[in-house]
C-alpha cells in the first residue's frame, strides 16, 4: 500500500476515534435518553393523525404543581415542541381545526387543563430562559378539559389516541393524571 493510502486511512481512523470519544463523553452512545422521542399515529378510513413528542419520566419527582407548574404554559413533553398533524379538519370542542400541522401546548391546572393547538412551528419547546416559545397570536384552537385522577402512576409521559368507545380522543397521561381531548370529524 502506498504512503498516501496509509496516511488517508490513519486520518480517517483518527476522525472515527475522535467522534466516538466525543459521543461517549457527552453520553450520546451508551446511555438511554432521559426523554426519548416518540411518534403516535391514528388511522381510520381517510383520517390520519400524528403526534410527535418527547417523553420525560417521573423519576420520583413531584410532577404537576412541581416540575410542571400549575396555570402556566407547558410545552407538553420535553425538548422539542410537541407537534400534532391532521389530514382532515377536526371539531375540537366548539371550534374547527383546519387540516395541517400544529404545535401542542397545555396549561395544566389542578382540576382542568387548557389544551392549545398553535399554528406556528417552533425549533424547540423553550427558549434559553426555559420559558415556553409559544406565541399566542398563532393559537388556532383551544379547549379546556377536566383532569381525571387515575389509579397507580404513569412513569413516563404518554400521549395516545383512544377510540375504544367510538368517540375519538387525544389522551395525555403522566403521574396520577390523565386528560382526554375529544376529536370529531
Amino acid at each position: 500500500m502506498n504512503k498516501f493510502l496509509k496516511g488517508l486511512i490513519f486520518v480517517l481512523l483518527l476522525i472515527a476515534v475522535g467522534i466516538f470519544l466525543y459521543a461517549y463523553i457527552n453520553g450520546d452512545i451508551l446511555k438511554k435518553p432521559l426523554s426519548p422521542k416518540d411518534t403516535v399515529e391514528f388511522k381510520l378510513n381517510d383520517l390520519e393523525l400524528e403526534v410527535f413528542y418527547n417523553r420525560p419520566s417521573k423519576r420520583d419527582r413531584n410532577i404537576f404543581g412541581g416540575l410542571v407548574a400549575f396555570n402556566k404554559v407547558w410545552r407538553t413533553g420535553a425538548n422539542e415542541a410537541t407537534t400534532f398533524e391532521t389530514n382532515q379538519p377536526l371539531k375540537i370542542g366548539k371550534d374547527y381545526l383546519a387540516t395541517g400541522k400544529y404545535t401542542l401546548w397545555t396549561i395544566p391546572g389542578e382540576t382542568t387543563w387548557k389544551v392549545i393547538f398553535n399554528a406556528k412551528q417552533y425549533p424547540w419547546g423553550v427558549n434559553d430562559a426555559m420559558e415556553p416559545m409559544r406565541n399566542p397570536d398563532f393559537d388556532a384552537v383551544s379547549i379546556e378539559v377536566p383532569v381525571q385522577k387515575i389509579q397507580g402512576v404513569v412513569e413516563q409521559f404518554t400521549i395516545a389516541f383512544d377510540n375504544s368507545t367510538d368517540n375519538l380522543s387525544l389522551t395525555m397521561a403522566w403521574d396520577d393524571v390523565k386528560i382526554a381531548v375529544p376529536l370529531n370529524q
